[in-house]
């Protein structure tokens, strides 16, 4: 009984968790739908300077990763460790060549002086200046939370910890990620 319970309580902590992550983002997302009502030629502008193919390939990276993480708990529910491990170890790649890609899209923005403190960006009507802020403070905050994500399940695998509550609540909060960067995809990549 108590190993259920164990996992029940584990559960219900992690569920409590992600709703505090889905309060902090959900008001930032308002933050941003207010601001984008406030300057929506500026916004429209300054997306058009985002490279949506990386913004939807960084989206089938994640989509992957989220199901290569589903793939690894049923793996281990099963009892098939070996396949369960080696799902893990693709969804950590796929995080890591998110974050890759990631790190290319902001070095080419940094590139054009689109980052914080350049004078480019400062020359920029205030609204392009506020997207960009936006940009940067949205997309930095997930690249925190995939990064988090990676130490959790690198760490899972390391240690071999990979009990399937263990993996559940890291696949759940791995999934969280994925579905924030779904709702950031539209607001900075799609909606130029």
């Amino acid at each position: 009984m108590s190993g259920h319970g164990d996992a029940d309580s584990a559960r219900l902590g992690m569920w409590l968790f992600l709703v505090t992550e889905l309060v902090l983002f959900g008001g930032l997302l308002m933050g941003y739908a207010y601001l984008r009502h406030l300057h929506p030629q500026a916004f429209h502008r300054a997306g058009g300077a985002m490279d949506a193919r990386l913004g939807v390939a960084n989206t089938f990276v994640l989509i992957t990763s989220s199901l290569s993480m589903a793939l690894a708990l049923e793996a281990r529910r099963r009892d098939l460790v070996r396949l369960s491990r080696s799902f893990q170890a693709l969804t950590l790649v796929l995080g890591l060549a998110f974050l890759a890609v990631k790190a290319v899209e902001w070095s080419v923005k940094f590139g054009h002086g689109l980052r914080p403190g350049h004078p480019h960006l400062a020359a920029l009507p205030p609204g392009e200046q506020v997207f960009f802020g936006l940009y940067y403070t949205l997309t930095g905050l997930h690249g925190l939370h995939v990064v988090a994500g990676l130490l959790v399940l690198g760490t899972i695998l390391a240690l071999r910890r990979d009990r399937p509550i263990v993996l559940e609540c890291g696949g759940l909060y791995w999934h969280l990620v994925d579905i924030v960067w779904i709702f950031l995809l539209p607001l900075f990549y799609l909606a130029a």
